[in-house]
């Protein structure tokens, strides 16, 4: 499929590693030219590399995206680099499980910061230069299936991802007359390095967190798919949102998931049957 990125400009946050990494390689394997903005300069920088060695062209920024001032910053390189941003991908984040009687003032702080402001900040540095380029564009937001049902020790980080999509769906609206798509993609078990206990330093996939066969089969069961997600699948998705193959589709979220949204709490058994409320046989 031609998905008609050749002289597309896009910035993407988060690009250091997983879904925002394998969003940036895809968007320019399909002819964009990328800056890459991430918090880990090593990381952002092997992703660049990446980029250049596969015939692309991408220009780092690293920088602090929960302010106004850092967002602004990143959107300038872009600005100067590639004369303007057709594309932004709002990949930033992260979290860890945690209690919400367990957290304090700080800890919710540092994951609004980190889901919800930088969202915001390089949306809010990013569109001005979109609107000004007069060519429409596209901005696609990195949810999570945890934004749509309740979510046990990630009640902070699931409300910001409702608040991702609802931003999502009204930015939509407000943003139509521009020609700027906004949309969401939602994922749910995908394989990354911050997953594997690998969220800072260099991706060394020898020191992640080891899933037993046992482990590994007792997730899959609860995955339509019976398999866990790869980065490589949600920036596909992400891409196709990006493109010119989704132009009349804005103000959508996506679920990339393995039909886990759609299960809704069946799962199966260790037998290969499908039961609902925590593994007891449904009449």
């Amino acid at each position: 499929m031609d998905l008609k990125l050749d002289g597309k400009r896009a910035l993407v946050t988060g690009a250091s590693s997983g879904i925002g990494k394998e969003t940036a390689l895809t968007l320019a394997r399909e002819g964009a030219a990328v800056v890459v903005a991430g918090r880990n300069r090593e990381r952002t920088e092997a992703t660049a590399r990446l980029i250049g060695d596969a015939g692309g062209r991408a220009v780092v920024a690293t920088g602090d995206l929960t302010s106004d001032e850092g967002a602004n910053a990143i959107a300038d390189i872009a600005l100067e680099a590639l004369g303007g941003i057709d594309i932004l991908v709002n990949n930033a984040g992260g979290v860890r499980s945690r209690p919400f009687l367990d957290q304090n003032e700080r800890n919710w702080e540092r994951i609004i910061n980190l889901n919800m402001i930088s969202m915001l900040a390089a949306t809010h540095a990013a569109v001005p230069v979109m609107i000004r380029g007069g060519r429409g564009g596209a901005i696609l937001n990195v949810s999570s299936i945890e934004g749509s049902r309740a979510a046990p020790n990630y009640s902070v980080y699931a409300a910001c991802k409702a608040g991702m999509n609802n931003f999502t769906r009204t930015l939509a609206l407000e943003l139509a007359e521009h020609r700027i798509r906004v949309n969401a993609i939602a994922p749910d078990h995908t394989v990354t390095p911050g997953i594997r206990g690998n969220s800072s330093g260099p991706v060394d996939e020898s020191k992640w967190i080891k899933m037993t066969p046992e482990m590994q089969a007792a997730v899959n069961r609860g995955i339509p798919l019976d398999r866990t997600g790869v980065p490589e699948e949600c920036g596909d998705a992400a891409v196709f949102l990006c493109s010119e193959m989704s132009a009349y589709v804005t103000g959508t979220v996506m679920p990339v998931d393995g039909g886990t949204w759609a299960s809704s709490g069946w799962t199966r058994t260790a037998e290969g049957k499908w039961t609902l409320n925590q593994g007891l046989p449904t009449i």
